[in-house]
């Protein structure tokens, strides 16, 4: 593989990493809360649809984006209506979320659109397009840094910085401010929280909004700039892996960004090599593109180290009188 392939594959790593990290930060942030929430799929994917549903109509990407967050947002509310308030049982909660997300996603684009559950392609207007850094262009050239600046660097869409720069942002909130000590403590104690005068309601609300937010950029970056409209099950498992690889980084901010760059970077070698010769043995690309979901799965069953959830996770918080 020679070095322009190789910036080649890492530029493919980051764009398909992107929705990934905004969704693993989005359960970061519910989960340290002790909110488990299993609905990152189903939000992502209203998120998806109704992003792309209103830049195609409007051809206005900020709205569809605005209209994105909004439905992301309103799910994450009934989540936490369901697990918070009325103390219901927080996977059961998220799991109806995405089998709701499913199914009204596609009756409402069939119903609006008439194209068998998909979106019209978004146009230029309804689509974020790449931002180029200054000199990228003039740079290309240069061995070395110009593949690494105008290729690696310059070029994504602004959803793309916007998530990796979540990531200090989310450790600055969680570890080095009031507010995310507090988060913090009602998912390890959240009757230490409720003693000291806080409310426990209203920061675990606080965080599984957080999360309906992020989750909303990450359905948006799929539909307005991944790609170019919604169809069905866009998503494609994606909520799924960002929970694993937010188990395999143990609930850390920075840990959480190199996971799903290893996420990214499988799917974009399986993306870019259809068939790989290795050791005079050929490994289809069915199984390149099996192995994030295999990852996954293993991830999920313990094999890759003891990953220690907060403490109150999953338990609603009933206060003593």
């Amino acid at each position: 593989m020679d070095f322009l392939t190789l910036i080649q594959v890492l530029d493919s790593t980051v764009r398909l990493s992107t929705p990934l990290l905004l969704a693993c930060l989005a359960g970061l942030f519910s989960e340290r809360a002790g909110i488990f929430d299993i609905g990152l799929e189903g939000k992502m994917l209203a998120a998806a649809f109704f992003s792309a549903a209103i830049a195609a109509v409007t051809g206005n990407v900020w709205l569809g984006l605005l209209a994105g967050v909004t439905a992301s947002l309103v799910l994450s509310a009934l989540h936490g209506l369901a697990s918070i308030t009325f103390r219901g049982n927080q996977l059961i909660s998220g799991l109806a979320v995405t089998m709701l997300a499913q199914g009204f996603t596609v009756l409402v684009a069939q119903s609006w659109f008439k194209q068998g559950g998909r979106t019209p392609s978004l146009l230029a207007e309804g689509r974020f397009g790449p931002i180029t850094f200054p000199f990228a262009d003039s740079v290309a050239g240069v061995p070395f840094i110009g593949p690494i600046y105008s290729e690696l660097l310059s070029g994504h869409s602004i959803l793309v910085y916007v998530a990796f720069a979540a990531v200090p942002a989310t450790w600055w909130i969680l570890f080095r401010t009031r507010f995310g000590l507090r988060l913090r403590a009602v998912g390890e104690n959240p009757a230490a929280v409720d003693t000291a005068g806080v409310s426990v309601v209203g920061l675990r609300f606080a965080a599984v909004m957080i999360c309906g937010l992020l989750c909303g950029l990450a359905g948006a970056y799929l539909a307005t700039s991944l790609q170019a409209g919604f169809v069905k099950d866009m998503t494609a498992g994606r909520g799924y892996i960002a929970l694993a690889a937010l188990i395999f980084a143990k609930w850390r901010p920075w840990h959480a960004m190199g996971a799903c760059l290893l996420f990214g970077l499988l799917q974009a070698v399986a993306l870019r090599f259809q068939n790989i010769e290795l050791g005079g043995l050929t490994i289809p690309v069915q199984a390149m593109d099996a192995l994030p979901y295999i990852l996954t799965v293993v991830i999920l069953a313990g094999f890759v180290g003891k990953a220690i959830p907060p403490k109150a996770g999953g338990e609603p918080y009933v206060k003593e009188r």
